[in-house]
């Protein structure tokens, strides 16, 4: 007798995904399986493992009677602590921490939070993909124990409610009451009504000169008498509004390029609702970088292309790169990555929410509203800085009462998308889930491709501090391909390490450009050897851009009406002013 493997009805699967889709509304776009299963493996092999359960045990012996011995004298403000925090954790440094009882408080939660990373980490037989879950969620649970988010627990926020009777907590209520109810009403945060999109910011002067269901093409005024014959064009990220690099005049990136002699272009990428779910990553690359590809060089016609991309536009670049190399297309002059991951085997702690369980429950609500919203975007990206999103602003805003006023790097970060349900899931299964591109598996007209077919100059920008494409990640691009590669790293974070304009304060870089036949180095090593250099990374980019130009010639007119590119709108356009 054979058996076979039955397909669940239809319906029983719809039924199933509806359930889910609801469920994952009230936990926040979380997999409750895979968090099950994360701990489950971490507690059966912590039950089976007598030596690491000895060792837990005798650590905890030992905080203890260091911690009795610093009880004993904390006392006194100068007594030696029995350990430090973290070089980034900030929520102990205001000098009343130095004081009892306060100081009990931290040494206490310090010496608990150490013993619960030894508890989650170097556990025999944890997988380390449930070895990074359940170590991380160990620490969301301790940063919201943490003393400094209480009013009698932080001596800095006790201090500022005795001095000022209480008006600080007032003040945090009512902020907080608020922000709740613009949230609850889908407003934007406080203050982001001074940076009004086409005005304040994306205010840099241009033509729509494209529009198709998927984007709109920005075609830049020229400010210089000549400019040079290459233009760029920018592919931002569609997780996100394209402004952050034409934010204000001062730190704009598109004003800067203009104001040094490029023509520049942008894409502007409409914000999906449910009308868009069947829209996927083949239809991001066709109407979005090859359409706009299209548009330019009927524009300037017989001239290259210096083609540059942004977090998930420059991973749809490099597929887009490649497959044009594979093809033989040679209309790009070269490749310019900002924080731009092609391998995801190293893509730091969003992998956290990447796996089978994962996906699919991410999948199933996308599938019932037809995109992922923002909001279940923004937990995610919060959950992975807590301390820094969610507890630091908790304790300055609503108990300190300080009100942090809003630049516009914040306020652009308020001005969400969304994500098309089909896109979306092609991009975690095919590139986080299965790592296609780097694996040579990913397919574009139903043919594998491959970044080793790129020959064209690249220059890739990794970010210090960045929680969403880590910079060891970035820096793989020197592995994939067989071209001449310029990396560099510069200080700051995923968004403020990119707008990071000349004269920004407290900002450094290293670079240094791999031939194609020179041999690799590893990224801790080339960190290690690089010189550090003080100020903004731009003018080593603009250079390097003018260096791979062919010369100087007049700026070239706005759009081409008579071939089918007409001034459609002033910038910034229709798109990007869609909520």
């Amino acid at each position: 007798m054979t058996s076979s493997i039955t397909t669940p009805p239809r319906g029983a699967s719809n039924f199933d995904r509806l359930f889910q889709a609801q469920q994952a509304r009230f936990a926040g776009g979380i997999s409750p399986a895979s968090m099950v299963l994360a701990y489950l493996d971490w507690l059966v092999h912590l039950s089976n493992s007598p030596g690491s359960q000895t060792r837990l045990i005798e650590q905890a012996w030992r905080d203890a009677m260091q911690f009795s011995m610093y009880a004993a004298r904390s006392a006194n403000p100068q007594a030696q602590p029995s350990i430090e925090p973290r070089p980034q954790d900030q929520r102990f440094t205001h000098e009343g921490w130095q004081h009892w009882p306060f100081n009990l408080l931290s040494q206490s939660f310090l010496l608990t939070e150490q013993w619960w990373q030894n508890a989650t980490t170097g556990i025999p037989g944890v997988s380390n993909h449930h070895e990074n879950v359940v170590s991380f969620m160990a620490r969301q649970w301790l940063d919201m124990l943490a003393p400094s988010n209480g009013v009698y627990t932080n001596p800095e926020v006790l201090q500022a409610t005795i001095a000022q009777g209480g008006a600080n907590l007032v003040r945090g209520m009512h902020d907080y009451l608020e922000d709740m109810q613009r949230t609850l009403t889908s407003q934007k945060p406080v203050g982001t009504e001074d940076f009004v999109v086409g005005k304040a910011v994306a205010a840099t002067p241009g033509k729509v000169v494209y529009r198709n269901r998927l984007m709109e093409l920005i075609q830049y005024t020229a400010t210089t008498e000549t400019v040079y014959a290459e233009p760029v064009l920018i592919v931002p990220a569609w997780i996100m509004k394209y402004y952050i690099l034409d934010l204000s005049p001062g730190n704009s990136l598109v004003k800067y390029l203009v104001d040094h002699g490029h023509t520049v272009f942008m894409i502007s990428w409409k914000n999906p609702d449910s009308e868009d779910r069947d829209l996927g990553l083949e239809d991001y690359r066709t109407l979005g970088i090859m359409a706009a590809l299209k548009a330019i060089s009927t524009i300037i016609p017989e001239r290259k292309i210096h083609a540059v991309g942004y977090c998930l536009g420059g991973a749809l670049l490099s597929i887009a790169t490649a497959a044009m190399a594979q093809e033989h297309d040679e209309r790009l002059k070269s490749m310019t990555l900002f924080a731009a991951q092609t391998d995801y085997t190293e893509a730091g702690e969003l992998l956290l929410f990447i796996d089978e369980s994962q996906v699919t429950y991410l999948e199933n609500l996308m599938w019932e509203q037809g995109y992922l919203d923002a909001a279940q975007m923004a937990a995610a990206f919060q959950f992975l800085r807590s301390n820094d999103l969610i507890w630091s602003r908790v304790v300055h805003e609503y108990l300190l009462g300080q009100r942090e006023s809003l630049n516009d790097l914040m306020a652009w970060n308020a001005d969400t998308t969304r994500l098309p349900y089909r896109m979306h899931s092609e991009y975690l299964r095919s590139l986080f889930l299965h790592n296609d591109l780097f694996e040579g598996r990913y397919r574009v007209n139903d043919r594998p491709i491959t970044l080793n077919d790129i020959r064209i100059p690249i220059f890739a920008v990794g970010t210090v501090h960045d929680h969403v494409s880590p910079w060891r990640s970035v820096y793989k691009i020197t592995l994939l391909t067989d071209t001449d590669v310029t990396f560099l790293l510069t200080s700051g974070g995923h968004n403020a390490g990119i707008v990071s304009e000349p004269g920004h304060p407290h900002r450094s870089y290293q670079y240094s450009t791999r031939l194609a036949d020179e041999p690799y180095i590893d990224p801790d090593t080339w960190q290690a050897a690089m010189p550090a250099q003080e100020g903004s990374w731009w003018p080593i980019w603009q250079a390097w851009l003018a260096k791979r130009s062919s010369g100087q010639v007049a700026p070239p007119p706005l759009g081409a009406p008579q071939c089918g590119y007409p001034h459609i709108a002033d910038a910034p356009g229709l798109y990007v002013l869609q909520s």
